[in-house]
Parts: structure tokens; C-alpha cells; sequence
């Protein structure tokens, strides 16, 4: 089935997030999606999936104009889509989540589980699934549910596939067999389109390429084009891909965790008896599939879990049940992973944002008052040294970018007396010239003698940084490894399996 998309436009407000986009996706293609978070990609997939209605443009399958109201009237003309974060009840069996909405009933109106059961098995064996039928889905790894979100496409004779950034939650071991899987789809007649940002994965698996910035169409490449082409074609500009860095000369060791445990609210200890230390002067990356502990450990070291067992300290001194403030006092940076709940106020200033932390005292209080004149004159060297993009520091957080947004965060946390710096997902959803610019600073920051922790699911950061590795699975350090490790054995890792038996 050929598909094709002409003139979208969706806004929201005063916000066109899709401007006129043309789209053609042949028969039996994988056709890349590729731009930054925020350029308009999956918007334009939810307008064809029926989420969104389009303001203006049309979509047509094999030439015919389609009109949708709603994803089902998308799945009944054959377009299935494969969402980033699954759509999937964990407490169902595969089967009864395959046929979830268009449930099939037997003699008597009771729902015919066997026919869902032998449609699993079809599609499963066709495609070398190995998937059952009737286990549980919230007890297969994310790799498999993935592939029971294909099937339940499948189950409905999609023809053409959306897999919008597919890979955000897989292993690396897991994304080979993910891009496999697409090439079977391909070779059976299917239409992809793959969502991503991610340079790598787009020239190893695409036929064709359209790349969007700021909601338009700014090109199209072959595969063959290189990551530097499509960098280029992404940003508007040439960006340094590969990260910069001397030899780390570590010295002491100065944040020391020791046999850290968090309990979460029901009782569990999603971070166990974890142990390592961070030198002077060397990058540790914290990775693994998100959700096994990085984002409690690290707010276990700034003082935001209630519920701690263990030692933190810092340069000899005991950060452990410290409050939040008293961590930031001792010298402690902390970028959150999340900057739009937990790393700003995006109603506040460019300038407001930089002192928030610091609103106590000097140098921006003085006597209960705050000293206008100082916090201006700071933001604006801040502006300047960090390059954030905006017309003043008056302007609101919130009208920024995510890259500049993100700047404003790295900004302040890295204009105190640092003793510790711990980003945790520095670079989600900035573009690729904000991430040259983050993955900068942060050497620097290494170089100057001040130990940094980066906490990221994004492994081609993690090598790109890292100078040693411990990598999580489960609430436990599976290893900690070098920063050359290669990405197959820290695939593995982050699918549990220890240094010594990868090996053996």
C-alpha cells in the first residue's frame, strides 16, 4: 500500500507544528522519519493515525483520499502504529491484549480466546516472534512486549507501520532484532515508517530518509548519506558528532556510595546494595534500560528519597540525610532528567531560574532583599557563556527550547563552587548542536578536576563520555567497566548478564 501525506499542517495556537509537510511512502519501504524531538515528527504520525485532525492537506492510501476521525477508522484502512511508550495492559495475557478492541465472540457471545490464541501463533511463527500466546504481558522483558504491539498491528492486517522512536526503551541487542524485524515486515510488503532521531539506527535499517526541522520538510537523503549530512540537514548547520576528550587523569576518590538501598512507597527496594565511588577529575556514566534505578539512585544522593539505607559522602563528608538544600550547599550540581517539572519554573525569568537555588543569599539577597542589579548582570554573562538563545534573560523559561532550556539548567548548576556534578539525561530532547555543546562543558567540567556522574539511556552518549561505566539492571550495579567497552557487551549488561559471564 503506497502512502502518501500532502501539504499537513497542524497547529496548536500560535504554534504551527507541521507546515505544509509532503510525504510519499512506497510500497514495501522503510521510510525514515528523522529530526529532533520537537520538529514535528510524531505529530505528524498522530494526524495520520487519526489523533490529530490535520488543518489543512490530505492523506491518501493508493491514491484515494482518506478521511479519519478517530485511530479506528486509521486501523480499519490499514495503518497500525507502534507507540513509543506501549499501549498494552500488563495484567492481560498477549492474546487478550491482541484483541482488545476488536474483541471476536464464539457461540454463546463468549469471547473466542482460541481464535486470538492461533492468530498470535500465525503472525508469531510467520516472523520468528517466539512469542506465547497466553504469558503475562507485564512479566515479558520490553523487547518481547514490543513485539506483541507488532502482532496486535499485524492482527489487523495493517499495511502500513508507524514505529514512532521505537527503540527509547530497548537494549542494543534488543534494536538489532528490532531493525531485523523490520526488514522481514519490508520484504513481506509492509510500508514503515520509522520515527527517530537517532543517527545510527536510521542508516542502518532505512531505505529513504525526509528529514523535519521546526515542523518542515528540509530534505531527503539516502542512507548512504553520513551521520555528519544528516547532522547537518537536522540542525541547519555543521556539528562536531564526536566528542572531544584527553585521557582522564582521576585523583582521590571523592563521591563514595556504600551499600545504598531505597525503598520506594510500597515497600520495594528499587535500588540495592549499590556501591561505587566517583575520583576527581573522571566521568562515570550510570547505564541501562530506563527504569532500573539510575533516576532513585541519584535522587538518593540529593537528598529527594525519603526512604534510604547506606552512606553517601562527599569528599569525606556524609551527605546521607541531608535535605536537599544542604546537598546543593556542599557543592553539589544536580541537572534532573526531567528540566521541564523538576528543573525549572517555566512562568520565571531566564534570570529568575538562574538564582533558584541560591534565592537565600548572597550574592543574589542581601538583608531580605534581592540585588537586582547583581542577578542581571549574572544572567547576562550566563547568557553569553552558555549561548542561551533568547531575546533577553527577562524572557519567560517556558518560551524557549528544549535546548536552550536545557542550557539554563546546566547554566546555573554549573556556576557554583562545584565539588560534584551529576546530569542525569542531559540530552533528551535537545538538538544535535545543543548536544555538542552539553557533551562540551561536561569535559570541561572533568578536565577542571570535578568528578561527573551522567546518568543516560542513550548508549552512544554513555561511550561517548564515559571514562568508566557501572551499569544498572534491577536496582543493582550489574558492572562497572571501562569507558571503551564495547556496545555488545554492554548490551548484554543492561539485560542483566555480569562482566565475567559475558565474557566466558
Amino acid at each position: 500500500m503506497q502512502l502518501e501525506l500532502r501539504g499537513i499542517t497542524k497547529r496548536f495556537g500560535a504554534l504551527t507544528a507541521n507546515d505544509h509537510i509532503d510525504l510519499v511512502v512506497a510500497p514495501g519501504e522503510i521510510h525514515c522519519l528523522l529530526g529532533e524531538n520537537g520538529a514535528g515528527k510524531s505529530t505528524l504520525m498522530n494526524v495520520l493515525y487519526g489523533l490529530y485532525q490535520a488543518d489543512d492537506g490530505e492523506i491518501l492510501l493508493d491514491g484515494i483520499v482518506q478521511h479519519f476521525e478517530g485511530p479506528g477508522d486509521a486501523m480499519r484502512s490499514g495503518i497500525g502504529m507502534v507507540h513509543q511508550h506501549f499501549m498494552l495492559i500488563p495484567v492481560f495475557t498477549v492474546a487478550e491484549n491482541v484483541m482488545l478492541g476488536h474483541e471476536q465472540t464464539s457461540f454463546g457471545g463468549r469471547l473466542d480466546l482460541d481464535a486470538a490464541r492461533k492468530r498470535v501463533r500465525e503472525i508469531s511463527d510467520r516472523f520468528g516472534f517466539s512469542v506465547d500466546p497466553d504469558a503475562i504481558v507485564g512479566d515479558l522483558p520490553v523487547g518481547v512486549q514490543q513485539r506483541v504491539e507488532i502482532i496486535k498491528a499485524l492482527s489487523r492486517d495493517a499495511k502500513v507501520l508507524v514505529f514512532d522512536e521505537p527503540t527509547a526503551v530497548l537494549t542494543p541487542q534488543e534494536t538489532d532484532e528490532l531493525m531485523t524485524i523490520m526488514r522481514q515486515l519490508r520484504d513481506e510488503g509492509t510500508s514503515i515508517v520509522f520515527i527517530t532521531h537517532k543517527l545510527r539506527e536510521v542508516r542502518e535499517v532505512a531505505d529513504r530518509i525526509t528529514v523535519i526541522r521546526l515542523g518542515k520538510v528540509v530534505g531527503e537523503a539516502a542512507p548512504t548519506a553520513s551521520n555528519s549530512e544528516l547532522a547537518a540537514l537536522m540542525v541547519g548547520r555543521a556539528v562536531e558528532l564526536v566528542v572531544q576528550k584527553d585521557v582522564a587523569r582521576p585523583g582521590a576518590p571523592a563521591l563514595v556510595v556504600e551499600n545504598l538501598d531505597v525503598i520506594d512507597a510500597n515497600g520495594l527496594k528499587v535500588v540495592n546494595d549499590v556501591s561505587f565511588a566517583v575520583h576527581e577529575g573522571e566521568i562515570l556514566a550510570i547505564a541501562g534500560v530506563q527504569g532500573n534505578g539510575q533516576t532513585e539512585l541519584t535522587e538518593a544522593i540529593m537528598g529527594l528519597q525519603p526512604r534510604v539505607n547506606g552512606r553517601v559522602s562527599l569528599g569525606g563528608q556524609a551527605l546521607t540525610g541531608l535535605s536537599v538544600r544542604r546537598v546543593l550547599d556542599a557543592g553539589v550540581g544536580f541537572v534532573p532528567e526531567d528540566r521541564t517539572e523538576d528543573g525549572l519554573v517555566a512562568e520565571m525569568t531566564i534570570a529568575e531560574n538562574l538564582m533558584l537555588d541560591r534565592s537565600h543569599g548572597a550574592p543574589f539577597v542581601a538583608r531580605g532583599s534581592l540585588r537586582r542589579d547583581h542577578l542581571d548582570d549574572f544572567a547576562e554573562d550566563k547568557k553569553k557563556e552558555f549561548d542561551i538563545r533568547a531575546q533577553s534573560v527577562s524572557t519567560p523559561a517556558g518560551r524557549l527550547s528544549g535546548g536552550n532550556q536545557q542550557k539554563v539548567v546546566l547554566a546555573r548548576e554549573m556556576s557554583r563552587d562545584l565539588k560534584l556534578l551529576i546530569a542525569a539525561q542531559p540530552t533528551r530532547g535537545i538538538d544535535v548542536g545543543s548536544i555538542e555543546f552539553v557533551h562540551k562543558r561536561m569535559v570541561e567540567t572533568r578536565d577542571a578536576g570535578i568528578p561527573v556522574i551522567v546518568v543516560s539511556t542513550e548508549l552512544d552518549e554513555v561511550v561517548a563520555l564515559a571514562d568508566r561505566i557501572a551499569v544498572m539492571y534491577r536496582g543493582s550495579i550489574v558492572g562497572i567497566v571501562p569507558g571503551d567497552t564495547p556496545r555488545d557487551v554492554l548490551g548484554l549488561m543492561m539485560a542483566g548478564e555480569r562482566p565475567a559471564e559475558v565474557a566466558a
